[in-house]
C-alpha cells in the first residue's frame, strides 16, 4: 500500500514539473498603427482571470505556456489575439477601431464626449497641425475645419492673419475670433507701431498644441457671452502623461521663396513702350521728339552708368531667399501623483522681402500635481520672446515691395557699389542699409489653478489667470535714408499690456436611475485690462554711429496714454441626456463691462440645443451599415465690443495752444451704446457608416447681428471734432450650408489611408441701416440688401476698337428704375454702382494621409470662390504711363490698344493723360484658386530597430508649404491684402504692393526616446 501511494506521490510531482516546464515569460512591445507605444495595454490570458498592463514605452510582460491565447485590448484599439508559440517575444500592433472611439471634445469650463455634442465644433489636434513650417499658429489651421477662412494678409513673417468664422458678423467692432489658450482668455489686440498689423498668436509655438477646438454656433460660444460673436478658437497645450519620462527632439531646417513673381517690362520694352505713350499724349510734333524726350527723361535715373546698357529687375532687389529653422525640445512624464510637461523651442524666420526677418525663444511648463484625493493643483505657463525686423507697411515708398514700380534702367547701385539715390521713387535700399525698425515683443500667459473633489459628482475648480504682453519698438533713420530731412532720427515705444483674470466654477455630474446623466456648471468669470503706452522721439544726431533718443540734439515729439476696463460675468450651463440618445442643454451668461454706458452696462446672452442620437433606437441598433446618425439643433445669442474703452462717454483731452496748456473736446458722448448682439440659428446632420469608416456632418445656420456698432456722421452744428459718434445702427445677416466628410478608405495591418474633405457656403447681406442711407468708404460700401463692404465703382466697358479711348458705362438710373448702360469715354459722366464682393462665398479643404509600414504621406488642399480683389496699385502698374511712370505689367505691354480694329480690353497708352487708370472694376479681378496648402511625406523606423537604438521613436521627413496655386488672378497672390489700414472697412478687399506667401521646402527630423 505504501508503494501505491509513492507512485501517485511521484506521479503528482511529475506533472507539476511538467505544468512548470511548460510556462514560460512572454514579452514584447506594444504600439500603434503608426508605430508609437502604447501604454496602459490590458494583456491576458484568455479564459483566466491572469493579466498585465504595458508600462509607458508600450512594452509588458506576462507568464503563459505555448497554446495559449494572449488578447491585448485598449480603447480606441481593435482587440487582437496572438497564440502564444515557440518564441518568447511577442509584438504587437494594434489598429484603429472607430466604433470605439469616444473623442473628447473642449467646451469652455468642461470637457463633453463628441458623441453626445449638441453643438457645431470643429476640432483640429496636434498630428493635423505637425511639420508644417510656419511661425503662425492660424496657417497651420488652413482648410481643416469647415466654415473656418483663414487668410495671411501678405508674405511678411509678422503679418496679421485673418480669422474669419461662418462669415463677418460686425462692421467696425471686433471681426475676430476670441482665443482661450488652456482656460484662460488671451488678449489679441493689435498693438503695432505702424499701420500694418502684427499677429497676436504669434507668442504660440505650434508644437506645443495638444487641440485646438473651434466653437462656431452660438449654442457653443454662448457659454463666453459678449466675447462669442466672431466664433470661439479654444486651444489646448500639452500635457505630462503618467509613466516614464519621455524625451522628444524635433529639428527642421527650410528654405523659402515667393509663391509668385511677376513679369514686368525689361528695359527695351519699357522703353519702346513710354516712346509710344509720349508720342500718343499729341504734345510732341512727331516720335523723333517723343523719344528725345524720353531720353532726357531716362538719363536722371541712370546714376553713373548709361540706362542704355542696364536692365533691372527690381523684384530681385525686393525678394530674397528665405530660411526657416524650428528647433523644439520637450520632456513630459510623471507618476500617480504629479505629471509634467515641459518645452523649449527655438525659430529663426528669414522672410522672403527684404530686411523682413523673425527670431522667437519659447518656453513652458505644464505641470499636474495630485496632493490627495480631493485635490489637485496646477500651473499651464507658457514664455516667449520675439524679435521682429519690420518693414514698412505696403503704402509706403520705402517698403521693398514699391520697388518694382521704379524704371528698369535705373541701376540699384552705383559702379564703386554704393546705392543709387537717383531713382525713380526713393530706392528703398538706402532704407534698408541706414534704417531699422526692430520690435520686441515678450509675453507671459497662463494659469495656476485648484480642482476640489468635493463630492464624487461635484468638483469646485478655481483657477487665476495672467496675460502680460510688452512691446519695445526702437526705429532709427540714419541721415541719408530717404525722406530724412534732419541729421538722423531715433522712434523708442513702449507698450505694456496686462491682463488678469479668474475663473470660478462648480461642476455638478451625476447620474439618476440608469438612464438620465446631468452635467451642470455655475460660475463666475473677471477679467481686469490695463495698458500703458509711451514713445518719445529725438532728431538731430553727431552721426550715425549714435542711435538711442539719449544723443539727439532735439526731443521733437513724445506720447504716454493709460487705459483701462473690467469686465465681471456670471454663467449656468445644463446638459442632461437620456438613455444616451436624446440629448438637452441650455445655458445663459451675464455680461458687465465698463466700456459701455450706465444705460447698458449689463448684456445677457441665453443659448439652448438638443440632440437626437437616433441609432441609439432599437430600429437601428442592429444596423450593418448605419453606426451613427444624430440630428441637431442650436440656438444662441452672442455678443461684441467696441474696440474703444471709453466709446460712451464724452471726453476732452489735453492740448497745446500758443504754448499754452488746455482743454478740447474730442469725443462726442452716447450713454446709450450697447453690445452688438449676434443670434444664431443651427440645425445639424452627424452621420457614421460601416463601422464609422465614413463619418461626416451636414450644418445649416442663419446669423442675425443687431446694434451694429458703427460710427455714424452727425450734422457739423453738433461741434464733435470727428464729425461723427459711434452708435449701434444697422442690422447684418449671414446664412451658410457646411458639409464635412472623413473617410477611412483602407484599414488594415500594414496600410492605412484617411481623407478629409469640408466645403461651406456663407452669404451675408446688410439688412438695416438707419434711414436706409448708405454709408460709403472710399471703394467699399454698405448698402442695405447688399453684402457687406461690397465693392462700390465705375463699371469699365473697355476700349473703342476705333479710337482706343476706355470707355466707362453710364450706369445712370433711368424713370424705370433700370440703368442706362449706355458707353462713354468720360469717366466723370459715369455712376458708381455695387458690382464685386470680397467676401467668398464658397471655402474648401481637401486632406488626405497614407501610413505604410512606417512611411507617411499627407498632403492639404485649399480652395476659394465667389470673391473679388481689388488691385488698388493696378492704377499704376497697368496705367500705360497715364499715372506717373511706374513700371508696367507685361500684360500691358502684350494686349494694349495700337491701331484702328484692336479688339482689346487695355486702352492706348497715353503718358500722363488719364486714359482708362482711374478707380474702376477694370482693376478688380476674379479672386478665385485652389492652393497645394502642404505636403509631407516622412519615414519612422520600425520597432525592431529602435530597440537596439535605444529609441522609442526617429521619423525623418520633407514637407512643402504653398507648393502650387491655381487661379487665373494676375496680380501676386489672390489672398495677400493692403496692410496699411487698422480700420477693416477702408480698401476691404484690396491689394497695394503687397507681397505674395512664401513657397518654404522644409527636411526635419523627429526623435523621441
Amino acid at each position: 500500500m505504501q508503494k501505491k501511494h509513492n507512485w501517485l506521490l511521484m506521479l503528482f510531482l511529475m506533472g507539476i514539473s511538467l505544468a512548470y516546464a511548460q510556462d514560460k515569460t512572454v514579452s514584447g512591445n506594444i504600439t500603434d498603427q503608426n508605430s508609437i507605444p502604447l501604454p496602459g495595454v490590458n494583456v491576458v490570458l484568455k479564459g483566466t482571470t491572469q493579466g498585465t498592463q504595458s508600462d509607458f514605452d508600450g512594452n509588458y510582460t506576462i507568464v503563459a505556456s505555448s497554446g495559449q491565447i494572449l488578447v491585448f485590448s485598449y480603447l480606441g484599439q481593435k482587440t487582437t489575439e496572438i497564440t502564444v508559440g515557440a518564441s518568447n517575444v511577442i509584438d504587437v500592433q494594434m489598429l484603429e477601431d472607430a466604433s470605439q472611439l469616444e473623442e473628447v471634445i473642449v467646451v469652455g469650463f468642461g470637457t463633453q464626449s463628441k458623441r453626445l455634442l449638441t453643438d457645431n465644433v470643429a476640432k483640429i489636434d496636434s498630428e493635423q497641425i505637425g511639420g508644417i513650417s510656419t511661425p503662425s499658429l492660424q496657417s497651420a489651421l488652413v482648410a481643416k475645419a469647415t466654415g473656418v477662412q483663414i487668410t495671411q494678409t501678405n508674405g511678411k513673417v509678422e503679418g496679421g492673419v485673418k480669422v474669419i468664422i461662418r462669415g463677418l458678423s460686425s462692421v467696425s467692432a471686433s471681426q475676430e475670433p476670441l482665443y482661450v489658450i488652456d482656460g484662460i482668455e488671451m488678449n489679441n489686440n493689435n498693438i503695432s507701431s505702424i499701420t500694418a498689423p502684427l499677429n497676436p498668436l504669434l507668442a504660440l509655438n505650434p508644437n506645443d498644441i495638444a487641440s485646438i477646438d473651434i466653437l462656431k454656433d452660438a449654442s457653443a460660444a454662448a457659454i463666453f457671452g459678449a466675447k462669442g460673436t466672431n466664433g470661439v478658437i479654444l486651444i489646448t497645450t500639452k500635457r505630462g502623461r503618467e509613466g516614464k519620462s519621455t524625451i522628444s527632439l524635433d529639428v527642421s531646417s527650410g528654405i523659402g521663396e515667393p509663391t509668385n513673381r511677376r513679369d514686368w517690362l525689361n528695359a527695351e520694352q519699357y522703353i519702346e513702350l513710354l516712346q509710344e505713350s509720349a508720342f500718343n499724349d499729341g504734345s510732341f510734333a512727331d516720335q523723333a521728339a517723343a523719344n528725345e524726350w524720353v531720353d532726357t527723361r531716362l538719363q536722371r535715373y541712370q546714376g553713373d552708368q548709361d540706362y542704355r546698357n542696364v536692365n533691372t529687375d527690381w523684384q530681385d532687389q525686393a525678394f530674397q531667399n528665405s530660411y526657416v529653422r524650428d528647433i523644439n525640445l520637450s520632456v513630459s512624464g510623471g507618476n500617480e501623483k504629479t505629471k509634467s510637461f515641459i518645452s523649449g523651442s527655438y525659430n529663426d524666420t528669414q522672410g522672403i522681402v527684404r530686411g523682413n526677418n523673425l527670431e522667437r525663444i519659447s518656453v513652458r511648463t505644464n505641470i499636474d500635481h495630485k496632493v490627495n484625493n480631493w485635490l489637485d493643483v496646477g500651473l499651464n505657463m507658457g514664455y516667449t520672446s520675439t524679435v521682429i525686423d519690420r518693414i514698412a507697411g505696403d503704402n509706403a515708398f520705402t517698403t521693398p515691395m514699391q520697388a518694382i514700380a521704379q524704371v528698369p534702367t535705373a541701376p540699384p547701385f552705383l559702379l564703386d557699389g554704393d546705392i543709387n539715390a537717383s531713382t525713380l521713387y526713393a530706392n528703398f535700399l538706402l532704407q534698408d542699409k541706414h534704417s531699422f525698425r526692430l520690435t520686441k515683443r515678450r509675453r507671459l500667459l497662463g494659469k495656476v489653478f485648484a480642482e476640489f473633489q468635493l463630492f464624487p459628482f461635484l468638483k469646485y475648480k478655481s483657477e487665476l489667470g495672467y496675460d502680460y504682453l510688452n512691446q519695445t519698438v526702437d526705429r532709427n533713420t540714419g541721415r541719408l535714408a530717404p525722406f530724412q530731412s534732419t541729421n538722423g532720427q531715433t522712434f523708442a515705444s513702449d507698450d505694456g499690456t496686462e491682463i488678469i483674470s479668474t475663473n470660478n466654477y462648480v461642476t455638478f455630474d451625476n447620474t439618476f436611475g440608469e438612464a438620465s446623466n446631468v452635467n451642470f456648471v455655475l460660475g463666475a468669470t473677471y477679467t481686469r485690462f490695463k495698458n500703458r503706452a509711451t514713445s518719445v522721439t529725438g532728431d538731430g544726431f553727431p552721426t550715425d554711429d549714435f542711435k538711442s533718443v539719449s544723443s539727439a540734439a532735439t526731443i521733437s515729439a513724445g506720447t504716454g496714454t493709460a487705459t483701462n476696463w473690467a469686465q465681471l460675468s456670471y454663467f449656468a450651463r445644463l446638459s442632461y441626456d437620456y438613455k444616451n440618445k436624446y440629448i438637452l442643454k441650455a445655458s445663459i451668461r451675464q455680461d458687465g463691462s465698463s466700456r459701455f454706458g450706465s444705460e447698458n452696462r449689463f448684456g445677457y446672452f441665453p443659448a439652448a440645443s438638443a440632440g437626437w442620437i437616433i441609432t441609439e433606437e432599437e430600429f437601428l441598433q442592429n444596423s450593418n451599415t448605419l453606426s451613427n446618425l444624430k440630428l441637431r439643433a442650436s440656438w444662441g445669442t452672442n455678443g461684441n465690443t467696441p474696440v474703444g474703452n471709453f466709446s460712451s462717454l464724452g471726453l476732452y483731452g489735453g492740448t497745446n495752444y500758443n504754448g499754452q496748456s488746455g482743454l478740447e473736446f474730442t469725443q462726442g458722448e452716447n450713454p446709450d451704446l450697447k453690445w452688438e448682439e449676434t443670434t444664431q440659428t443651427n440645425f445639424g446632420l452627424d452621420f457614421g457608416f460601416v463601422n464609422n469608416r465614413i463619418t461626416g456632418e451636414i450644418d445649416y445656420y442663419v446669423k442675425k447681428t443687431k446694434d451694429l456698432l458703427f460710427n455714424a456722421r452727425v450734422p457739423f452744428e453738433s461741434l464733435i471734432p470727428t464729425h461723427s459718434i459711434l452708435q449701434n445702427i444697422g442690422n447684418l445677416e449671414n446664412s451658410g450650408l457646411e458639409f464635412a466628410l472623413n473617410t477611412i478608405n483602407v484599414q488594415t495591418e500594414n496600410l492605412t489611408w484617411k481623407t478629409n474633405f469640408n466645403i461651406a457656403y456663407n452669404t451675408n447681406e446688410i439688412t438695416n441701416l438707419p434711414n436706409g442711407e448708405d454709408q460709403i468708404t472710399d471703394k467699399n460700401i454698405l448698402r442695405e440688401g447688399e453684402q457687406i463692404n461690397a465693392f462700390y465703382l465705375v463699371e469699365y466697358a473697355g476700349v473703342n476698337a476705333n479710337t482706343g479711348d476706355a470707355e466707362y458705362f453710364l450706369n445712370t438710373v433711368r424713370p424705370d428704375g433700370s440703368l442706362d448702360k449706355t458707353v462713354t469715354n468720360d469717366y466723370a459722366a459715369a455712376q458708381r454702382i455695387v458690382i464685386g464682393s470680397p467676401n467668398p462665398d464658397v471655402i474648401a479643404g481637401f486632406s488626405s494621409t497614407l501610413d505604410y509600414k512606417g512611411l507617411d504621406f499627407s498632403f492639404t488642399f485649399q480652395g476659394q470662390w465667389g470673391a473679388d480683389l481689388y488691385n488698388e496699385a493696378g492704377q499704376y502698374q497697368e496705367s500705360g504711363f497715364g499715372n506717373g511712370l511706374d513700371n508696367q505689367d507685361v500684360f500691358i505691354y502684350n494686349n494694349r490698344w495700337q491701331n484702328p480694329g484692336d479688339i482689346t480690353d487695355v486702352p492706348q497708352a497715353r503718358l500722363f493723360i488719364d486714359n482708362g487708370h482711374s478707380a474702376s472694376t477694370r482693376f478688380l479681378q476674379n479672386a478665385d484658386f485652389i492652393r497645394l496648402r502642404n505636403l509631407t511625406i516622412g519615414y519612422s523606423l520600425p520597432p525592431q530597430v529602435l530597440e537596439r537604438m535605444g529609441l522609442s521613436r526617429v521619423r525623418i521627413y520633407l514637407s512643402g508649404l504653398n507648393l502650387l496655386t491655381i487661379t487665373d488672378y494676375r496680380g501676386y497672390d489672390p489672398e495677400s491684402s493692403f496692410d496699411d489700414f487698422n480700420n477693416p472697412n477702408v480698401n476691404a478687399g484690396s491689394t497695394f504692393y503687397s507681397a505674395p506667401p512664401a513657397r518654404v521646402y522644409t527636411v526635419g527630423l523627429n526623435l523621441s526616446f
